[in-house]
């Protein structure tokens, strides 16, 4: 990819930004509920109380003021102060990342990983009851609600199996003497909602890698390599995995970028204290300078992740190179 080229789609990505960033301040004005009544539930708050949260939080200025304060503070790097947690924004969404991307993070991999592998094969054997087996699956998983699947987990393994805890990232007031006990402890919280989020999006991978690989299987070039007399395998590896990749990448970019609204169910589910439950808890309280840090956090994460995506592409496909 050329300097110039490279240099327009990130003034693409940067204008795509800061329109989403107007859509941002805008959308959360025009939920339904008002935030000082999440935060003032006491019935004896007065006036003065009442006012003096609006001044604190700049909620009795005009919403074009609060605009312009708003893209003031958001270059400046100050998301504001939560309404809900009392404290500023950008450490709240700091200290809720980790638990994230350590659960969307090995789930991505090993869904990355097990959907490619159920694809090729699917498509190598497509016709034959190997591939209706996994085409059975993957569309089963794929059409499976997130929610749904986490609920089934938690009555079958935690409740009836008794084998995971039901809730949480670490046991509640234990003290670990070893890093190997914490990390024990981590991993059985962790298998449940890892596994449940990898199974929705096997599905989806391995769908698209059949789907593509078959259309590559049936193209000209494929049949002049299997005459030139190469060996099968170096055909499916070489010439016909490459170009199959290509839908695979857009799908992961934005699987990547939409990682923390789709954690919001599986970490609602699981107490996981990460970023989706955070929006979760945001959008309840009304909060908006969280759920603007929180967004922001996702649309810079999607522009980015596609921006990757459109580099990645001019390395596995020649002709984008040009």
């Amino acid at each position: 990819m050329h300097k110039g080229e490279l240099l327009k789609k990130l003034i693409y990505a940067c204008i795509t930004i800061l329109i989403v960033l107007v859509f941002n301040f805008l959308l959360f004005r025009v939920l339904p509920g008002d935030p000082l009544a999440m935060m003032m539930r006491n019935p004896r708050a007065t006036t003065e109380m009442l006012e003096g949260l609006k001044q604190f939080y700049g909620l009795d200025q005009p919403w074009y003021v609060q605009f312009f304060t708003y893209f003031k503070h958001m270059f400046q790097g100050n998301l504001g102060v939560s309404f809900l947690y009392k404290a500023p924004v950008s450490k709240i969404v700091v200290a809720r990342i980790l638990p994230t991307l350590l659960l969307v993070g090995v789930a991505e991999l090993l869904a990355i990983f097990v959907g490619i592998i159920i694809g090729i094969v699917a498509a190598w054997k497509r016709g034959t009851k190997l591939d209706v087996g996994t085409l059975s699956f993957s569309l089963i998983t794929y059409s499976v609600p997130t929610f749904w699947l986490g609920m089934i987990m938690l009555v079958v393994f935690c409740v009836g199996f008794k084998i995971f805890p039901t809730s949480g990232m670490f046991t509640p007031g234990m003290t670990f003497q070893t890093t190997g006990a914490m990390l024990h402890d981590l991993m059985r919280h962790s298998i449940l909602p890892i596994v449940t989020m990898a199974l929705v999006l096997i599905g989806e991978y391995a769908l698209t890698m059949r789907n593509t690989l078959i259309d590559v299987l049936s193209e000209d070039y494929i049949t002049t390599a299997r005459a030139k007399g190469f060996k099968e395998r170096y055909v499916l590896l070489k010439h016909a995995l490459p170009n199959a990749l290509l839908p695979m990448i857009t799908i992961i970019a934005i699987n990547i970028g939409f990682v923390v609204a789709g954690a919001i169910q599986i970490e609602t589910i699981f107490s996981w204290p990460g970023l989706g439950r955070l929006m979760y808890e945001a959008l309840s309280a009304r909060d908006y300078p969280l759920l603007q840090g929180i967004f922001l956090l996702v649309t810079v994460s999607v522009v980015l992740a596609n921006f990757l995506a459109d580099i990645t592409y001019s390395y596995i496909d020649p002709r984008i190179k040009n």
